[in-house]
């Protein structure tokens, strides 16, 4: 199944204002049931796990409503880790307005060297093209002190075929065709290592771990601090990532 960049609706807002909030709860909804909240959270644990901290900044690019971070926190605070988090999108509707949050362009993000632990991105990178996808990541590394993390679709045609059935399951029109477009746009998992392997010189290269995870999921990692050679790391579990 080959790569196709098709817009999607929320790209641009078509829709009605009303159409776009019930696409955005859908999203929500979406990333709590099928692996998008889940594969947030395993990555955040990862970073914990590996730097033994209990206290993580981190700045969520093209957040939306944020249910990831946000649910990410809850769970990590019943066992003593502090999760802070901003929301960044480029448009204010998309935005809740009890968070902490900023109006900005993903792709020049207006933070200093080093000002968030974390820099997360859930169902974002699909959007870009390689190009793109690169500059983002290079601007990220400059905003995190810890890690870069992406959160995004694998393409299949099965994941496709479980869109189809999940029509019922969305409210408006807007997220039926940028379910679609989303999986069609996606990137597997060898294509997003070559695109971000080529992104720096060799000597100069974070460490990049990728992990399927539930329902065609994709957990990318990039390590920035500390060194990759002194983190702690965890015990193995026996899990292993599904699609």
């Amino acid at each position: 199944m080959q790569r196709t960049n098709t817009l999607e609706l929320l790209d641009s807002d078509a829709g009605s204002p009303r159409d776009i909030q019930a696409s955005l709860q859908d999203l929500c909804r979406l990333n709590r049931w099928f692996g998008g909240v889940a594969t947030t959270h395993s990555m955040v644990e990862r970073v914990v796990a590996a730097t033994g901290t209990k206290h993580l900044s981190l700045l969520e690019v093209a957040a939306g409503f944020g249910e990831a971070p946000r649910t990410t926190a809850k769970r990590l605070a019943r066992r003593g880790v502090v999760l802070d988090f901003v929301l960044l999108d480029r448009a204010p509707s998309h935005l809740p307005t009890r968070s902490r949050a900023v109006v900005a362009d993903a792709l020049a993000l207006p933070f200093r060297d080093a000002a968030f632990d974390l820099v997360s991105c859930n169902l974002f990178a699909h959007h870009l093209d390689p190009l793109q996808l690169v500059h983002f990541v290079r601007d990220a590394l400059r905003v995190s002190r810890r890690a870069v993390l992406i959160n995004d679709l694998i393409r299949h045609p099965l994941h496709l075929a479980l869109v189809y059935a999940g029509f019922p399951l969305m409210r408006t029109y807007i997220s039926r065709v940028d379910g679609l477009a989303s999986v069609r746009r996606a990137y597997v998992p060898d294509e997003m290592r070559r695109i971000l392997s080529s992104a720096f010189p060799s000597e100069k290269a974070p460490r990049l771990e990728i992990s399927r995870h539930y329902l065609f999921r994709m957990a990318v990692i990039l390590w920035k601090e500390p060194s990759p050679d002194r983190l702690v790391r965890p015990e193995p579990t026996g899990d292993r990532p599904m699609l």
